[in-house]
């Protein structure tokens, strides 16, 4: 099971956020980093297997945090008609117009979901999360929550079910919370590029290797890093191994809380 670790840095570039942003325009700066939080989750999921070595199901998760986006990915998934999970800030939005119009030409391939506002790590305690702060407190969860999906509905963009938070990880009571507004936590199982920190090569490797039931987890943001490169190669491998490609809204995934406390 490949999970992540501090090279996750949530994305490093992916934008430092504001711990209690609570203001709806995503452009808060960052605020100072303070003590890494202790007792949080990373929750695992996977989707049904097929029992089919031959042809295994897998769930492409992409996270679009902050900056740009990255055609060799998307490219690769447009020619290959791969469809894919894409979390989106309202940060991205705001910048990648253009690449939000071709997602949303292509709702057979791409389901839209909640990556937040600001990328603020959905910490209900103050201190930073592989160096980024944390929301700090319950209301700044929520906030967080709540305003992203906003973005993505004046954007055009359907009401997301699932939510993932930056870094993936959460407290029990911050998980609890966002399942009280009605998401489902997008954890995965296979971690693909370490936060877009991985060489191409890794990359590749790692999610051509992806195992029956696998939802991996990589970014799509990042068009400058040589990890985006790998991407698009192990997507490609991955389906001329055979393996079907699913996405979070086609199935009612299970959840196993907890698979990893730090």
């Amino acid at each position: 099971m490949l999970l992540s670790r501090r090279a996750f840095c949530a994305c490093l570039a992916c934008g430092l956020a504001a711990p209690r942003a609570m203001a709806s325009d995503p452009s808060v700066p960052p605020a100072v980093a303070g003590a890494e939080v202790k007792g949080t989750l990373e929750p695992r999921l996977n989707v049904p297997w097929s029992g089919n070595h031959a042809a295994p199901h897998v769930a492409l998760t992409l996270d679009a945090c902050s900056g740009h986006v990255d055609m060799r990915i998307l490219s690769v998934l447009l020619d290959e008609q791969i469809p894919a999970t894409i979390f989106v800030t309202a940060r991205w939005l705001r910048r990648n117009a253009e690449a939000l119009a071709l997602l949303k030409s292509r709702p057979d391939l791409f389901e839209l979901e909640n990556h937040g506002l600001n990328h603020v790590p959905a910490i209900d305690r103050p201190g930073t999360v592989y160096g980024i702060p944390t929301a700090g407190s319950m209301e700044a969860v929520v906030s967080e929550v709540e305003e992203g999906a906003k973005w993505m509905v004046k954007d055009g963009i359907a009401a997301p079910h699932w939510f993932r938070g930056a870094t993936a990880r959460y407290t029990p009571a911050s998980v609890t919370a966002i399942e009280g507004l009605g998401y489902r936590i997008a954890g995965f199982s296979l971690n693909g590029d370490q936060g877009a920190s991985l060489p191409a090569g890794a990359v590749a490797k790692r999610i051509a290797a992806a195992r029956d039931g696998d939802v991996i987890i990589s970014h799509v943001n990042h068009p400058e890093r040589d990890s985006g490169a790998g991407v698009a190669r192990g997507v490609a491998a991955l389906k001329a191994r055979g393996a079907v490609f699913v996405r979070l809204d086609m199935f009612d995934g299970t959840e196993v809380a907890g698979a990893v406390r730090q």
